[in-house]
């Protein structure tokens, strides 16, 4: 299975595709990048009861889900954060992003980043100057495919965070 152009498409998640979600896997050496699907959807389910933004997709080639992608806007659990990284606040963050094991190194991730952050620009929750994300050191993958869209890795990393903040300026 290849990507044709065109047919990659993002879905929100809903009754009817939330079991593709959560059968969706990484490989062995990238579960320790990315948390679990049904764990995200859990989290997001939280955070809108909360009176947060959270919403998962998931990745479509056509009607093969093949990823899974959730965006959230003002995302975080505590004051303490926003003092260790502030432009947490009022800003858009691509919280996970996975694509299955079976559908790697076919340009899924890719072109999937670029819907994720058309979407983004559609500014679901109003306005904002920045996109950020994080991910683990050793995910050299995940590294170049957001440098290629223009994510700066961030100089100052708060001291508990084992992850790398990247920022896009939108």
């Amino acid at each position: 299975m290849n990507r044709e152009e065109g047919n990659i498409r993002l879905v929100k998640i809903d009754p009817q595709n939330f079991d593709e979600m959560i059968n969706l896997q990484v490989n062995e050496i990238q579960k320790e990048f990315v948390a679990p699907n049904i764990y995200s959807l859990a989290e997001a389910y939280a955070n809108l009861a909360a009176g947060k933004y959270a919403q998962p997709f998931g990745i479509y080639d056509g009607e093969i889900p093949v990823g899974f992608l959730m965006i959230g806007y003002d995302c975080f659990e505590n004051e303490d954060d926003l003092l260790k990284y502030p432009i947490i606040k009022d800003n858009y963050v691509i919280w996970r992003f996975m694509i299955d094991k079976n559908c790697q190194k076919k340009g899924y991730g890719t072109a999937a980043m670029k819907l994720a952050l058309d979407f983004i620009r559609t500014w679901p929750c109003g306005k904002a100057e920045y996109c950020w994300l994080s991910y683990e050191p050793e995910n050299v993958i995940a590294r170049k495919l957001y440098q290629s869209f223009g994510f700066v890795e961030e100089s100052k990393i708060p001291e508990d965070w084992d992850e790398i903040p990247a920022v896009l300026k939108l």
